[in-house]
């Protein structure tokens, strides 16, 4: 996808397994038959259950981790061997992490572990491959509020109003709020944006402090 843009002029889905590093490079192959040289990348893998820690196995482990740390590994990989080898070019990559990266959450050891060491990739390879024009960011999204999520972690309005009553702006967020976030951030608008974390949680990470109703 090239950004001639301020913002980029279209966005393509292209499906692969991303812990393997064979099926990444193919999928890379086939998307650059298609668009041409590929300059951003939207790394969105993720995988998750609820899990004690005393319970979770180590397929379980590997699974998640492999899914959310390793996956997001190969595909910024794949994209900065090809931009280094053109040269350089105006490259961006975005990671989809969660604040419980920093914070931490029972029954989330996995995929906390896997998304802050996402956290740590993002920054890391922002100041590697900074000399190559690639320009890597995260996004935080906190409870947004899409069909899966009301039915799987807040199906009661019980559970729906515990959770609300934890977030200031009380409301959850929207799946179009997270997509303009990562449009910002492979736009020109965050051309001197790197290494960051946006967080997207009406800022529920914060925990209120003295926050009363």
């Amino acid at each position: 996808m090239k950004q001639s843009q301020r913002f980029p002029a279209r966005a393509s889905p292209f499906r692969l397994t991303c812990g393997i590093r064979s099926a990444v490079a193919a999928a890379f192959d086939a998307a650059e038959e298609a668009l041409g040289p590929l300059t951003t990348l939207v790394n969105n893998a993720a995988g998750n259950f609820i899990v004690r820690a005393e319970d979770l196995s180590p397929n379980g482990w590997r699974a998640v981790v492999g899914i959310v740390l390793d996956g997001t590994f190969f595909c910024s990989r794949e994209l900065g061997r090809r931009v280094s080898s053109r040269g350089g070019d105006n490259a961006q990559i975005v990671n989809l992490v969660a604040s419980y990266a920093w914070t931490g959450g029972p029954g989330t050891v996995h995929s906390a572990a896997a998304k802050a060491g996402v956290v740590n990739l993002t920054r890391t390879l922002a100041v590697e491959w900074a000399q190559h024009g690639i320009r890597v960011n995260a996004i935080a999204p906190g409870p947004i509020d899409t069909e899966e999520t009301r039915t799987r972690l807040w199906p009661t309005e019980e559970l729906r109003e515990q959770l609300l009553r934890r977030i200031p702006l009380r409301r959850f967020g929207r799946e179009d709020e997270v997509a303009h976030a990562c449009a910002y951030l492979v736009s020109d608008f965050a051309g001197y944006v790197t290494g960051d974390v946006l967080t997207l949680d009406g800022g529920a990470w914060l925990e209120q402090g003295m926050f009363t109703d």
